[in-house]
């Protein structure tokens, strides 16, 4: 089976659960914009065929309408995200039946909604309008008070590793530490994750999901990324959802190992 041309394509670490979900999160965009998009991994990429091209989808996901749907809320309300797309409600990691609350990473006092915002935000430098934009980091700003700096969900597995020393007995704001997110990353995987949970394993917090090779719409996401169904290019990776604080509360999405 041949798949059509790509008319989108981002670089990808397929080992990065952060950016596989980003992927996802990036195809069901692209289709709540352009119905009809489809998507595959290829070797070092994720290709969308879609009726649009990467610097329009990109923009529309920057400037979209993003509102927290319970104002009373703001450290785990839905979200939804909104024109120029097809709306869609983001609410996952309240979801015990499918094991999204036990997939959610943050905890505490970690406003969700302000995270989301302040990703989005810093995708609209021209820094993202590149294939490179799942390795574009930088630390990001509360759009609503840019002396404020605000700290990812930490989806992505580079943030994983160096938390722990960072996140136990003090402040990283205290310090004035300045610390690497990336927001495209993080912003979609949330996006990616409501549609396109990863499979559950028989070990605590760990988890399974699969890459593909030929193109498919946004409704078999969940199927396939969850390895129910047998499509050509298939490969399995698997992951920790690790505790990063002492108090194991917080978590973090590390590295993904291949499993043949």
């Amino acid at each position: 089976m041949t798949n059509p041309t790509a008319t989108i394509r981002v670089n990808v670490d397929p080992a990065n659960p952060g950016q596989f979900f980003a992927c996802c999160g990036l195809l069901e965009l692209a289709d709540r914009r352009w119905p009809g998009a489809e998507g595959w991994f290829e070797q070092n990429s994720f290709a969308v065929n879609a009726n649009g091209d990467f610097p329009e989808l990109i923009k529309a996901v920057a400037h979209a309408d993003l509102v927290q749907l319970d104002p009373l809320n703001s450290t785990s309300s839905p979200i939804e995200i909104g024109s120029p797309f097809r709306a869609i409600r983001l609410d996952w990691w309240n979801d015990e039946r499918t094991g999204g609350k036990e997939l959610k990473v943050w905890a505490g006092t970690m406003e969700s909604v302000r995270i989301a915002r302040a990703m989005q935000h810093a995708m609209r430098s021209d820094r993202f309008l590149t294939p490179d934009l799942l390795d574009v980091g930088g630390v990001v700003y509360d759009p609503d008070d840019f002396k404020k700096k605000v700290e990812p969900y930490y989806f992505d597995a580079r943030r994983g590793p160096n938390a722990h020393s960072r996140d136990v007995g003090f402040s990283p704001n205290d310090l004035g530490l300045t610390t690497t997110a990336f927001a495209a990353v993080e912003f979609l995987c949330l996006i990616g994750l409501q549609r396109c949970l990863p499979a559950k394993t028989n070990l605590p917090r760990v988890y399974d999901y699969f890459s593909w090779g030929i193109a498919i719409s946004p409704n078999l996401l969940q199927p396939v990324a969850a390895g129910l169904t047998s499509l050509p290019g298939i490969k399995r990776y698997r992951f920790e959802n690790w505790y990063r604080t002492g108090q194991k509360k917080h978590k973090a999405f590390r590295s993904a190992i291949p499993i043949l």
